[in-house]
């Protein structure tokens, strides 16, 4: 700077103070002061570098008159200029391009800077930034200038406080109505899908951001898994294993992480994917699930961003409703898969027990019907929901009821299996049904549900009664088979006698009376015979109710 005068310096002092005042956005507060500080104070160039206190470092702010290489060197200045910033006092030199105590030596000899004036940037006695003066000749600071640039800088770190304030509060009206958005949408459905999709694309969004993404924790391997991605290519996304990142796992301890360039933080792992991706700055802010951490959101930005703390907090807030929603839509797919295969077994076994024959019941302990097979319910006449629930003695109302008849109750009583056999009696014909139930047991041995299988034995009991019917035959036919045969020795002596008797006989009428005995006896023969060839028996009526029967 050349010595100026009181006049030339409130000038000055005004003209920035104007232009400070016509903008309210701090980043515009810092490109105007940079484009205009050269010519009002015959510079060459000028730089606004902001402090992050993440890492604790200058990350650029606005820069104008100054190349981009040169603006990307690793290190501003030497260490004991920057130990004196940061106490609060400014540095000016001059003949930079000879002083060995730059690393990037060369960079300043090709940028042509030879003197430079490092100033603080101060807000409440802290500093929030330096602002840097550059010329390409030669030049001493003047005490004067020195003060008024410190000044100068402490009114342009009151403006980017106060911008930044407004842009805050801003933000913050902003990011609640944003948050009240976000969790009306992310509540409003049980769809993870939707959940996720409606976080990646809403929170870039609102904080002008160029892309996010989800990942969540598989709780099988811990592992970070992605769930969600918007505005990246796929390309990138197939970059390789994330999971070693220091930004994912400082993240993943609970506390948001914010790198201003990705190019040159060691926090960063993929740093040439990211730049062709055109990735600058992100944010990586956990997701919670009372206070559990169930996954990470990362904010990518196209542009060198440094986010603020309603940024952060907004994002950090987004995070915990997304947690919070998330959870829930995983908790419905779980429940929703839960029932899909409670349905399927209850149809599984439903359709194992219509293939059963026999009719089938379930009543629990307070003998309400909980479950019957389609035989029961056509034998009932009726539908399942017009059965479940009922009392299982209602079931019998057209029965005369008695509990020692129906082993359900047995089995109640004593916990042991139970059976027995029914008459009853159907549209005037007897039928015969045997009855069984069993016990199921809960965890304390108490009967919890009693199975009744009931089966329709008439069949069974005509067929045992045919059986006795032939058996009794049998013995009818090998009784008369015995008696035939003990009845035809004395039989045959008597019919000889007889025929003998016959011959010796000169009455007539003592002739007559022999033959009919003779006639008898072979009627009686005859009888024998046909009982020792007997297969079965016809009876017949024949006076009132005495039946007889013929041989066959």
């Amino acid at each position: 700077m050349q010595p100026v005068n009181e006049f030339k310096y409130l000038q000055v002092l005004q003209k920035v103070t104007k232009l400070i005042s016509m903008v309210l956005d701090h980043q515009q507060v810092m490109d105007t002061i940079v484009r205009e500080l050269p010519g009002l104070l015959d510079l060459d160039a000028a730089t606004i570098r902001l402090l992050d206190p993440s890492t604790n470092t200058f990350v650029m702010g606005a820069a104008h008159g100054l190349s981009l290489e040169y603006l990307s060197r690793t290190q501003i200045d030497s260490d004991e200029t920057m130990a004196v910033i940061n106490s609060g006092y400014p540095v000016a030199k001059t003949y930079v391009d000879q002083d060995g105590h730059f690393s990037d030596q060369n960079l300043l000899s090709q940028e042509g800077i030879k003197s430079i004036l490092t100033l603080p940037i101060l807000f409440q006695d802290s500093v929030i930034g330096i602002l840097r003066l550059l010329t390409r000749r030669n030049r001493l600071f003047l005490p004067e200038e020195i003060s008024f640039a410190m000044a100068l800088a402490e009114q342009v770190g009151i403006a980017i406080s106060n911008s930044r304030m407004f842009t805050e509060m801003e933000n913050q009206i902003d990011f609640m109505q944003e948050v009240q958005d976000i969790s009306t949408l992310v509540n409003s459905t049980l769809d993870l899908d939707t959940v996720l999709n409606t976080i990646v694309k809403r929170l870039p969004s609102s904080m002008g951001c160029k892309a996010c993404t989800i990942r969540l924790l598989r709780p099988e391997t811990n592992q970070l898994e992605l769930a969600a991605s918007y505005g990246i290519s796929a390309e990138y996304m197939q970059r390789g294993e994330i999971g070693q990142e220091q930004n994912i796992a400082l993240a993943l301890t609970g506390a948001p992480v914010s790198i201003y360039d990705v190019s040159r933080d060691e926090r960063v792992q993929y740093k040439d994917k990211m730049a062709k991706e055109g990735i600058k700055s992100l944010l990586a802010v956990p997701l919670k699930v009372k206070g559990e951490v169930i996954g990470i959101i990362r904010i990518l930005s196209s542009t060198h961003h440094c986010f603020t703390s309603s940024e952060v907090n907004f994002a950090a807030t987004v995070a915990e409703i997304g947690g919070t929603a998330i959870q829930n839509a995983r908790n419905y797919q779980q429940i929703t898969l839960l029932i899909n295969q409670v349905k399927e077994s209850e149809r599984f076994i439903t359709n194992i027990l219509n293939c059963i024959r026999p009719q089938l019941l379930v009543m629990d302990r307070n003998l309400h019907l909980v479950l019957a097979n389609k035989v029961f319910l056509t034998a009932m006449s009726k539908e399942e929901n017009d059965l479940l629930g009922a009392d299982y003695r209602d079931l019998w109302q057209d029965q005369e009821y008695k509990a020692e008849d129906y082993p359900v109750e047995q089995v109640l009583a004593t916990g042991q299996t139970a059976s027995r056999e029914q008459q009853l009696s159907k549209e005037g014909n007897i039928l015969w049904v045997e009855r069984t139930a069993s016990p199921m047991f809960d965890e304390t041995g108490e009967v919890e549900y009693v199975i009744e299988v009931i089966r329709d034995i008439t069949a069974k009991r005509q067929l045992a009664q045919e059986h006795l019917e032939r058996v009794k035959l049998q013995s009818v036919v090998e009784l008369a088979g015995t008696v035939a045969h003990e009845i035809n020795s004395p039989l045959f002596a008597a019919l000889g006698t007889a025929q003998l008797l016959e011959d010796d006989l000169e009455s007539a009428a003592l002739a007559e009376d022999v033959q009919t005995i003779i006639r008898n006896l072979k009627n009686i023969g005859e009888l024998t015979r046909k009982m020792t060839t007997m297969t079965g028996f016809d009876s017949r009526d024949y006076i009132g109710t005495t039946k007889i029967g013929s041989l066959r």
